[in-house]
């Protein structure tokens, strides 16, 4: 429940949204008149991305996208790295230090070995290094573009936390917005993610009233469906869920994300017994992290019993660099997510894509400003 003292901070803040979006609106206008070049290219380019801080589910939901496109297309993804020591383009390998490409292209590349996964600060000169690949790429998707106006998307995806309706949000620093919620215009399809499963009929004709999608704009919702725990250490042995819901007597979250909520009701599904170390999300994890884990594993281990630490995958291309007890090795699993279409829609959303890349295959290598 938000306190009175909060929305009191949110109403001196106001004023300072209003100067945000006045600096928003004129660099969007200068992308609309043409100040501001951006670049068409010849190839099949989808942008997943959100108007909002904070988690809405773009990695699980370009995995999706990978996997979907991955049987019948070469295909590349492009992000900036968030968070890595690096700035220019890098392609990501198998054991590519996290530092030098980021967290979520780790995982991507971990997940999808085949996959050629990219970063660059700058979104113009990435497209252009991976146009260059032999074979070529047949269709890139864009992580966290949609502020990105450098490059002209060819379809865009844009993500909305159902707990978070940009509608009634405010801009930086009074509420979550990066952009204003008019700017959701610019996107072909709109998927709500997190949605409860439970969600009724009324209520999603409610949530899609208030969205008022323009003309072509087509609108889903998905949530999150916990998978496979996942060694984080290479030579760990693999357990499944139910073989940790009869052997274990707790669990230890260790999570740098934006909303370790959902993972710690996730994790008492396993066991009632939870302890939880969050940190910020992408946080690097230090040698102080480390010890800090290993006295709360000490301490649950006490009496012998058998403890799952529990993390994210994200969490797991971090974790892996430190060093760790042999039985905290055993111990650290990292849960996947997988996205799940509400209504039966994900044979509709599957066409569009696929119909999307189809009907725009790559005619050249060349590219126009």
């Amino acid at each position: 429940m938000k306190t009175p003292g909060h929305n009191y901070w949110k109403v001196i803040l106001i004023p300072f949204s209003w100067i945000y979006g006045l600096v928003v609106l004129i660099r969007n206008e200068l992308y609309d008149r043409g100040i501001f070049a951006s670049s068409n290219f010849h190839i099949p380019l989808i942008s997943v991305g959100n108007i909002t801080v904070g988690g809405t589910g773009k990695t699980p939901h370009v995995e999706y996208l990978a996997e979907l496109l991955g049987n019948e297309f070469r295909v590349a993804t492009l992000s900036r790295g968030y968070k890595r020591k690096t700035r220019d383009f890098r392609m990501a390998s198998s054991d590519s230090p996290v530092r030098e490409v980021g967290d979520e292209p780790m995982q991507l590349k971990q997940r999808f070995p085949e996959l050629t996964v990219a970063v660059d600060r700058n979104r113009v000169n990435g497209v252009k290094q991976l146009m260059k690949l032999s074979p070529p790429v047949e269709v890139i998707i864009m992580d966290d573009a949609y502020q990105h106006r450098s490059v002209i998307p060819g379809f865009s995806i844009l993500l909305i936390d159902y707990q978070r309706p940009i509608t009634e949000d405010h801009l930086l620093p009074a509420g979550m917005l990066r952009e204003p919620a008019a700017n959701r215009n610019r996107s072909n399809i709109i998927l709500v993610t997190r949605s409860p499963e439970t969600i009724k009929p009324i209520e999603m004709r409610e949530y899609v009233h208030n969205l008022e999608l323009s003309m072509g704009q087509h609108l889903y919702f998905t949530t999150m469906r916990y998978g496979d725990l996942v060694p984080v250490y290479p030579g760990t042995t693999p357990r499944t869920v139910s073989w940790f819901r009869e052997h274990v007597n707790g669990v230890l979250i260790v999570a740098g994300i934006a909303n370790p909520h959902p993972l710690h009701h996730y994790a008492r599904t396993i066991h009632t017994q939870v302890s939880e170390l969050t940190f910020c999300d992408h946080h690097n994890y230090s040698r102080k992290d480390m010890a800090r884990i290993t006295r709360e594993f000490n301490k649950m281990t006490r009496n012998g019993e058998a403890v799952l630490i529990l993390t994210t995958e994200k969490d797991a291309m971090r974790l892996r660099g430190q060093p760790v007890e042999a039985s905290m090795r055993q111990a650290f699993h990292a849960v996947r997510i997988h996205v799940h279409f509400l209504n039966d829609d994900k044979k509709e959303f599957d066409q569009q894509i696929r119909n999307y890349v189809n009907s725009n295959k790559r005619s050249s290598i060349l590219y126009r400003s």
